[in-house]
């Protein structure tokens, strides 16, 4: 019986879905939020890329183990900002209109989510801006390596051997091995199994996503992402405990104008 392959772009979407779902529910349901214990001549120049992807990764579970997905999803957006700021100022590249709006957008339901957030959490804030930093620089730097001979594949590869041992060091002079220790849901068959399952569908969905952005033009990928964004924060809504009203709603709204603009926007310029 023929039977038709699935879309790489909606298996690319469920296994968002269920990978940020997953590690929104070990990080802030079981509250294990020790991620330097359970991380993963061409390489050394990809080295500064792989300092960021670990700064990416232990801010960013730091920051939603703390904060909502829509919200952590609109301060993550609010990266483009620094993106944009080094195209126009320092590599004085040309930046469309439909960007520049963009941008302006995303920064100001970033900017905003502080004073309207009725669950405002410090900590989370704080991760959450170190880890927009440290998602902006990596784009950065991506795009001046392209020379870099690579492949996507190889570089996600790089990026996890690189963190899993830097983290590996790092626990202990952050204290997050003796803490882990003493976590009580550590000998618990659900923390197994959804540590488990975070590692294994984050390892599919660096996959997915890798062949994603092979198989379609970069304006069509950034489509999907913002698709698979849209839909995980919707259920997370449903999941989680989420506090809305109407000004945290136009917040989010506003970033979510901001990033549908910059979808538009590479999609006009390819």
């Amino acid at each position: 019986m023929y039977t038709k392959r699935p879309s790489p772009g909606l298996t690319f979407c469920a296994f968002y879905l269920a990978t940020y779902l997953t590690n929104k529910y070990v990080l802030s349901i079981l509250k294990f939020t020790y991620p330097t214990l359970f991380q993963g001549a061409k390489v050394l120049a990809w080295l500064p890329s792989s300092m960021m992807f670990v700064g990416i990764i232990y801010a960013g579970s730091r920051a939603l183990s703390r904060l909502s997905i829509p919200v952590f999803f609109t301060l993550h957006n609010a990266s483009e900002v620094i993106v944009c700021l080094y195209q126009k100022c320092i590599s004085k590249e040309l930046v469309s209109p439909a960007k520049i709006c963009s941008v302006i957008f995303l920064l100001a339901a970033a900017g905003c989510l502080p004073f309207y957030d009725s669950q405002f959490d410090q900590i989370g804030y704080f991760w959450a801006t170190i880890h927009l930093f440290c998602v902006g620089t990596y784009k950065i730097l991506h795009k001046a390596q392209k020379s870099n001979t690579l492949s996507d594949i190889d570089q996600q590869y790089l990026n996890y051997i690189f963190s899993m041992v830097l983290l590996a060091f790092a626990s202990h002079p952050t204290g997050d091995l003796f803490r882990a220790l003493e976590f009580p849901f550590l000998y618990f068959y659900r923390f197994h199994t959804s540590c488990c399952a975070s590692g294994f569908l984050g390892f599919f969905l660096m996959l997915s996503s890798a062949k994603l952005k092979n198989s379609m033009a970069p304006g069509q990928h950034t489509a999907w992402i913002f698709f698979a964004k849209v839909m995980t924060a919707g259920f997370s809504i449903l999941l989680f405990d989420t506090v809305l009203d109407i000004a945290m709603v136009a917040c989010l709204l506003l970033g979510v104008l901001g990033e549908a603009l910059l979808v538009y926007s590479e999609r006009t310029s390819t």
